[in-house]
């Protein structure tokens, strides 16, 4: 890998996303030698993965560099690779492009897709956990409007115009209400052929109610929200089956859909070479100390998504969001540099900053820990969050500019196939 010897201490980073760029940079130009290590040479900001799906922004606006953001760090490093496995034993890993040793390890994969054991609905249905998949998305949501254009038959047109989304986070809560925009601003005028009234946009959810992790306040608002935009939301329904062509349900109910975009659940990412017992096997995370130090390790940590810390207000594990993520990638780079120096750790603890979730123009909901609202100011708050937590100044302008051009002129400027999309 072409890493040079340093007589500091090793840490491998592996994972690009929160966790492991806000590792780096607590540990930028210290006395240690730190290797990022990711499949993709970007930092993607997730939250806005749905905003690229449905023409709103371009994928450059939402991905930054990784050896960008580690530039000014002395003797940190950056390689382009796949992490195959952990040779615990001798401090080791196995990636795509050789061997790296290794004196402190951290795991910061994240998560990926759980389509809960259901191989059709995964071969058939639309992720969104990437960059290229959200380009896959916003391609297909394209196509079949082109497609619904020079459609033979009613039946024919209906599947190209029904959308399908499964989940109702706050992910699949978001991408329905862009969707739905995409129907009431842009149909209308770019397809004059096409009765935006034929299109439909289904959110379906398994539980009793949409935003299930937010408040029952947050979860009445977004429905009312999602339901003005002309959004068809079905809670206690479950998809079983899905062939690329028609959804079932599981009270017998089918519909005709070109696109059913898969939002229903993440499960851990983990490495494979450390003994089964520090995964948790429904989760595929790794179980954690409050030091975030993996099971039956003492120098490999897991940080993030993959990570599970049992605590007594969160038995299951912190929220796989943002937030837990950044707060443990910042406290570990201290009590890494503490590990070193033989000094006490310290435990983590979460601050809860909240959460929150926009359906579309003006419309958001925001659960805080003493106060929930909805509406405008709670869609100006989740604006002003996103774009302060975006990396890169560039990156901010940009987004500033797009959601500025989006909300004067009603529009969606990245409405582009760039390559089409084949099932």
């Amino acid at each position: 890998m072409n890493i040079p010897d340093t007589n500091f201490p090793r840490i491998v980073i592996i994972g690009g996303g929160f966790a492991g760029v806000n590792l780096a940079k607590s540990l930028a130009n210290k006395n240690v030698q730190v290797v990022l290590v990711d499949k993709h040479n970007y930092h993607t900001f997730q939250p806005l993965l749905y905003q690229v799906s449905s023409s709103g922004l371009e994928p450059d606006s939402i991905a930054y560099p990784l050896r960008k953001i580690i530039k000014k760090h002395k003797n940190s490093f950056f390689r382009l690779a796949e992490v195959d496995q952990i040779l615990a034993e001798s401090n080791e890993i196995i990636t795509s492009i050789g061997h790296l040793r290794y004196d402190y390890l951290v795991i910061a994969t994240g998560t990926k897709t759980n389509y809960f054991g259901n191989t059709a609905i995964e071969s058939h249905s639309m992720p969104m956990k990437s960059v290229p998949q959200a380009l896959n998305i916003r391609s297909l949501i394209l196509e079949n409007f082109e497609k619904a254009a020079i459609a033979t038959s009613e039946k024919e047109r209906e599947a190209f115009l029904n959308f399908v989304i499964v989940g109702a986070g706050p992910t699949g809560v978001e991408l329905a209400g862009a969707i739905a925009e995409l129907k009431n601003n842009i149909l209308p005028r770019d397809y004059h052929d096409l009765n935006p009234d034929d299109m439909h946009i289904h959110l379906i959810e398994g539980s009793d109610r949409v935003l299930p992790p937010m408040s029952e306040h947050a979860s009445k608002k977004a429905e009312t929200f999602l339901k003005r935009l002309g959004v068809k939301v079905s809670c206690n329904t479950i998809v079983k089956h899905y062939d690329g062509k028609t959804v079932t349900t599981n009270s017998g109910d089918t519909m005709a859909s070109e696109t059913l975009i898969w939002a229903a659940g993440v499960t851990g990412a983990p490495v494979l070479g450390l003994q089964a017992e520090s995964i948790v096997e429904k989760t595929n995370r790794y179980s954690v100390n409050h030091y975030n130090q993996v099971e039956g390790y003492n120098n490999i940590f897991a940080i993030g998504d993959i990570a599970l810390m049992s605590t007594e207000a969160y038995p299951k594990g912190h929220p796989q969001v943002a937030q837990p993520a950044i707060q443990q990638g910042n406290l570990l780079g201290k009590n890494l540099l503490r590990l070193i120096d033989n000094k006490q750790l310290k435990a983590f603890v979460y601050k809860d900053k909240g959460s929150m979730a926009t359906i579309g123009r003006n419309k958001a909901v925001v659960d805080l820990k003493h106060y929930k609202f909805g509406g405008f100011f709670a869609w100006f708050v989740w604006m002003f969050v996103h774009l302060m937590s975006l990396v890169g100044f560039r990156n901010r302008v940009i987004v500033l500019f797009n959601w500025t051009y989006n909300y004067i002129n009603f529009d969606k400027a990245a409405r582009l196939i760039i390559r089409p999309f084949k099932k």
